[in-house]
């Protein structure tokens, strides 16, 4: 864990009813620009460490970016809180976002170029990935034992991009929609496909965090916690499994079943 993502705050505790003052260690919250060619496209407010793999992830998400090909450069100014994105491609830009900004229910500012209503109408995903119930744990469990910066503050989500074998990337960040967006940059960047991936996750699903992987052509979500009422709506029409409240030897499967094999031993 880098100490650049924590700084300690004195704090009072109060335990067993005795007041105590002890040096505590916070995640560091900040704001950051993402500008695209020059102009300012959105502030996310992050934690800030891979700053390059959070804009190349969050241009994906929102589709404004393909692949490592159409882009020209990236430069990452940590100091003014600035990433600098240049495409290859400078026009229709405008035309593409205008209308489109969403304010999320994401944690730190959640910001979204899509039309949700444009995804109720997208074609269902086609795939037979499966796994066992045994896996969604194991792979939960991995989640968990890799979030330092979670153990060490209590202040951020953790996602990963895993295979039914293992976690193959891994992201904390405040935000659980920009830990999401780093492991989908750092995929871009690594050349890793996510059409045959997972997505796992320690927060809420809701209906920004489904699309983003309906984009990635991912057919599996895990997370500790609940999904939305419109998460599991969209999972149904995308058909995408849909999979909360993965605990200890439990979780719910909201959606699609069928790809999930085995009970618990």
């Amino acid at each position: 864990m880098s100490s650049e993502q924590t700084v300690k705050k004195k704090i009072v505790r109060i335990r067993q009813g005795e007041l105590e003052q002890i040096d505590d260690l916070v995640t560091i919250e900040t704001p950051v620009t993402i500008y695209l060619n020059g102009s300012e496209l959105v502030t996310l407010l992050c934690t800030p460490e891979k700053l390059e793999y959070l804009a190349l992830g969050f241009l994906r998400s929102e589709g404004i970016l393909s692949g490592m090909e159409e882009l020209e450069s990236i430069r990452v100014k940590e100091e003014e809180g600035l990433v600098e994105v240049d495409l290859k491609e400078k026009e229709g830009l405008a035309e593409k976002l205008y209308g489109k900004r969403t304010v999320t229910s994401g944690c730190g500012k959640g910001t979204v170029f899509f039309n949700a209503l444009d995804s109720l109408r997208s074609s269902p995903l086609k795939g037979d990935l499966n796994i066992s119930s045994e896996a969604i744990i194991n792979l939960m469990d991995s989640l968990q034992e890799k979030a330092v910066l979670y153990k060490a503050t209590g202040g951020v989500h953790s996602a990963a991009l895993a295979d039914q074998d293992e976690l193959l990337n891994f992201c904390e960040d405040i935000g659980r929609h920009n830990a999401i967006d780093k492991i989908v940059g750092q995929c871009l960047c690594e050349g890793i496909s996510t059409e045959d991936k997972i997505i796992v996750s320690s927060g809420r699903l809701s209906s920004e965090i489904l699309l983003k992987a309906a984009k990635l052509k991912i057919q599996l979500l895990i997370s500790r916690a609940a999904p939305t009422n419109l998460c599991i709506e969209l999972a149904e029409n995308l058909n995408i499994t849909l999979v909360g409240f993965a605990r200890g030897k439990r979780c719910n499967i909201y959606t699609h079943p069928w790809r999930i094999t085995l009970p618990f031993s």
